[in-house]
């Protein structure tokens, strides 16, 4: 190899975006993983610039011998900037692993390999304690807490991922370049947790093209919404953002409020409710919140909480109806968290324990881990609904410790981990009969 190839290659090393030209650029990067919704399986994503096939080598426990193999298939993805960028997402899916157990990996072909990581597979049943690590609004530019994140996942302190929107700022940005840098950022954390999503604002170019290629969520839906099971609760994930861009959202909106309630009406039928009681969804842009801008949830009239005009396709009162227990949101670049509420009044549980059986449902903001927006301040006076609030950085956390509680607590990095808010919602009966009139 002469040297001017070595040098191009050693700079490939440290710009993985340039393309190596005369070797091929198999080597596989941005690796992430994800839950198919089975705890016997795991989802391994990751990229390369060529062709290569896409080869999965496995097995119990890191540091011994990988000798267990997947295979699976990859897709070309066109960026539809100017530069019509290609790639080749590759997905494998592991199956038949046992449950509760750690599995080193790593990813590729004999074109090119990963390092070897590992993850630990979710467990089986209801009768178990997932715990989740939250956050939304997290760029390329300015991640102030990813150093914190990826610290937290080496300790093993979290199951599960749940990422609220907005990546990268954006990944398309720079015919997707700054996607790929996004995806290589999060890989310590990402190629060791499930990182499940949902799509936000910040995702819409060429219609959400590049948040439906590279990450791999569960279902056949259109890449948006979808649902999956874990420990005793039920996770339904959606897209506020079918309100907003109404290129394509007269189709997309009704047909996503049509799946959420055929989902919402099979988690409530009263043997599923009984195995799973905790209804959860995950959305990108809140109904409610206190900032000082003009988002949509400062308005009366929310599009997420009132649907279409008239007044067609609204979400509080589909969540109200079935009875959804928690709704995480983000867009807001701060921390927020409501006392439980429907329709602009508050229903908490008691006076000394708002969270203890509360008559409608509970919505936490957390939105602010941290990109090159920086953080949205309040107005002035907090509303009757707003419990919580700090204009900070940070993420949130959750521990389903049970089928009657949830442990919720926000981190701050701005502060070095101090734990700014923490509650205990507790739920001793479930469903819409149980609200208050």
């Amino acid at each position: 190899m002469s040297g001017l190839a070595k040098a191009t290659c050693l700079l490939f090393l440290w710009l993985p975006q340039l393309r190596c030209e005369g070797f091929g650029d198999t080597q596989p990067q941005q690796v992430h993983l994800s839950y198919p919704g089975v705890a016997t399986s795991m989802t391994v994503t990751w990229t390369t610039f060529d062709p290569a096939e896409s080869v999965v080598n496995f097995g119990l426990s890191k540091g011994k011998a990988l000798t267990q193999w997947a295979r699976g298939r990859a897709k070309k993805f066109v960026d539809g900037g100017v530069l019509r960028r290609s790639m080749f997402i590759h997905r494998v899916t592991l199956r038949d692993l046992s449950p509760g157990q750690r599995y080193a990996y790593r990813c590729g072909s004999q074109q090119g390999w990963s390092d070897t990581f590992s993850f630990q597979t979710l467990r089986n049943g209801s009768d178990w304690s997932p715990r989740f690590v939250i956050y939304g609004d997290m760029g390329l530019v300015n991640p102030q807490s990813l150093p914190r994140l990826i610290n937290d996942t080496e300790n093993g302190m979290y199951d599960v991922l749940l990422h609220v929107g907005d990546f990268a700022y954006d990944l398309h940005s720079d015919d997707a370049q700054v996607g790929d840098a996004f995806m290589r950022a999060i890989e310590p954390v990402a190629a060791l947790l499930p990182y499940m999503t949902c799509p936000g604002n910040h995702e819409e170019k060429y219609n959400f093209s590049n948040y439906r290629a590279r990450f791999s969520m569960p279902g056949d839906t259109e890449g948006l919404w979808y649902s999956w099971d874990i420990g005793p609760a039920h996770i339904i994930a959606f897209s506020t953002e079918v309100y907003f861009f109404l290129e394509y959202g007269p189709q997309l909106v009704p047909k996503q409020f049509q799946w959420l309630e055929r989902d919402l009406q099979e988690a409530t039928r009263p043997e599923r409710r009984k195995e799973r009681p905790w209804i959860i969804t995950m959305g990108h842009r809140p109904m409610y919140c206190s900032n000082n801008d003009l988002d949509d949830c400062t308005n009366y009239a929310s599009r997420v909480r009132e649907g279409l005009q008239p007044h067609r396709y609204g979400l509080e009162d589909l969540f109200y109806r079935y009875g959804v227990d928690l709704e995480l949101w983000a867009h807001e670049h701060s921390y927020e968290r409501l006392w439980p509420v429907y329709n602009y009044k508050v229903y908490n549980g008691s006076t000394k324990a708002p969270y203890t059986n509360p008559g409608a449902p509970v919505h936490i903001i957390t939105g602010s881990a941290g990109c090159k927006e920086r953080l949205d301040p309040f107005v002035p006076d907090p509303r009757d609904w707003s419990a919580v609030r700090f204009e900070d950085y940070g993420y949130a956390r959750m521990q389903i410790h049970n089928k009657t509680h949830i442990w919720l607590e926000q981190v701050s990095d701005d502060q070095n981990g101090k734990v700014l808010d923490g509650i205990w919602l507790i739920k001793e009966r479930r469903g819409p009969k149980v609200w208050q009139p």
